[in-house]
């Protein structure tokens, strides 16, 4: 099958590796044509160092092979998703299944990447969110992975499940598509924090704390906008999570630890070189938390620090001594 990768990142990268490995025809699409230049003759990404690009992988700057694409995956920053899923609407081949690979919210609508895909193109086409543990780097390197796709559309999710299986890629089903992409988003923000945590210097107490009462959190919310409260417990909740908050593949987890140490947020950004998108999805934890009336202390504390420029020891000690709670206090559901 013919395979166009929209995004030609770290992520896009190893899972256009992935597709081709699969026996698919793969092309590999990056924004930037002087970019898309270097890749083909380097064979290979500096986001992916030792990781060869085949031959049989196409690299474009053009969208010349989205029309003759069974299947489009969108791995572009989740800033960019909008724009490149407009540019592609007119292109795509009825039957064409959308894979949405990126994780995170949008800015001001606070719509979930899915959400504005199927806005893009008009409802016209089946758009699955996949989506888990699944740092780029290692699946580039064929390190056994497990993931979900996630979609209403049960079928869909099954057609993306036997396009991206492998022996070293396991993917599951779900049609909670709310809570996979909740999860996949908000955990990036405790990613951030864990991070802020390490670098101060705190323990594993302490991450152990703001992982795990960090996913109440986004149980809290993802309940709340209709997601299940078991999705959380799986591979885009607590799988990714988990991952997130301790790897220091994490961008995330790696702009928290200079924020921790010290530096602003704006030169940890810049530090990490990357899209750190937890900065971006504790705006809209903030916004859909205050809009539902959703208690979130430790995401609101993130916003504190990320957006108000809140001291980090400041916001530690106001988590650390708020009113006693019960840990199974049900108010929420």
């Amino acid at each position: 099958m013919k395979i166009t990768v929209l995004g030609s990142g770290g992520w896009g990268t190893a899972l256009a590796l992935l597709l081709l490995d699969n026996g698919n025809d793969v092309t590999l699409w990056s924004f930037d044509p002087k970019e898309a230049e270097i890749l083909c003759e380097r064979r290979e990404n500096p986001l992916l160092a030792g990781v060869p690009l085949p031959e049989e992988l196409k690299v474009s700057s053009e969208f010349d092979t989205v029309p003759h694409s069974g299947l489009v995956v969108l791995a572009t920053p989740s800033f960019a998703v909008r724009a490149t899923a407009r540019r592609v609407a007119p292109l795509l081949a009825p039957g064409t299944v959308i894979v949405s690979v990126a994780k995170g919210i949008e800015k001001d609508t606070n719509l979930r990447l899915t959400q504005i895909i199927e806005e893009e193109t008009g409802g016209k086409f089946p758009v699955v969110a996949l989506s888990g543990p699944s740092h780029a780097e290692e699946v580039g390197r064929r390190v056994p992975t497990g993931v979900v796709a996630a979609c209403r559309d049960m079928e869909a999710a099954q057609y993306v499940q036997d396009v991206f299986m492998s022996p070293r890629f396991r993917v599951y089903t779900n049609t909670d598509v709310v809570g996979v992409e909740l999860g996949a988003a908000l955990k990036n923000v405790l990613a951030l924090c864990c991070g802020i945590s390490d670098g101060m210097g705190l323990g594993d107490n302490t991450k152990a704390l703001l992982m795990t009462r960090g996913m109440t959190e986004m149980a809290r919310l993802g309940v709340a906008l209709g997601g299940r409260k078991e999705t959380f417990a799986g591979l885009s909740g607590m799988g990714d999570l988990i991952v997130t908050c301790t790897s220091m593949h994490s961008r995330n987890r790696r702009c928290g630890i200079l924020i921790g140490q010290g530096k602003k947020v704006r030169e940890a950004m810049d530090q990490v070189g990357a899209t750190v998108e937890g900065y971006f999805a504790a705006l809209s934890a903030h916004q859909l938390s205050e809009k539902i009336g959703v208690e979130m202390p430790i995401c609101q504390c993130a916003y504190g620090v990320l957006y108000e420029d809140r001291p980090v020891g400041t916001v530690v000690e106001q988590l650390m001594t708020r009113s006693k709670r019960h840990e199974e206090d049900r108010s929420w559901l």
